[in-house]
């Protein structure tokens, strides 16, 4: 179970990454299911608030256990994403796992820059660790 200042620590995290957006989704009931959020525009928040596994890049974090990110988002034509992703107005954007002690995946953690940014794997493995203190750190 994760620690409920959920909306606290996001914002934290967004601060300290000078990120523009940021996003916390846990899984239930075999979906994604939005917790937490800053910056994203209120009118895309009805099509992130559930969100399937192996959809978007939060689904695809939460399906392959492991981090996805992009560094132009607006750009991408991959395939991966959905088009109303760009609605987000996100370049650079991670999504990493949020694991149990385990290594299973329990929900996302997502930051994103209005800029083409690349993440280091230094700052991905930091997001990772961030990400697992939502499961073992108190309210």
């Amino acid at each position: 179970m994760p620690n409920q200042n959920l909306q606290g620590k996001l914002e934290e995290i967004v601060r300290e990454f000078a990120a523009d957006t940021g996003s916390i989704h846990w899984l239930e009931n075999g979906a994604l299911m939005l917790k937490a959020h800053f910056g994203l525009p209120p009118h895309i928040l009805p099509h992130i608030s559930i969100v399937p596994v192996g959809k978007g890049m939060a689904g695809l974090a939460a399906e392959r256990n492991e981090p996805v990110s992009v560094c132009n988002l607006q750009t991408d034509d991959s395939g991966k994403f959905p088009s109303g992703a760009k609605a987000t107005g996100v370049n650079g954007a991670i999504v990493v796992p949020i694991r149990d002690a385990a290594g299973k995946m329990q929900g996302t953690l997502g930051i994103g820059v209005h800029r083409d940014y690349e993440y280091t794997a230094a700052e991905i493995e930091h997001l990772l660790d961030l990400a697992a203190a939502f499961l073992d750190s108190p309210s």
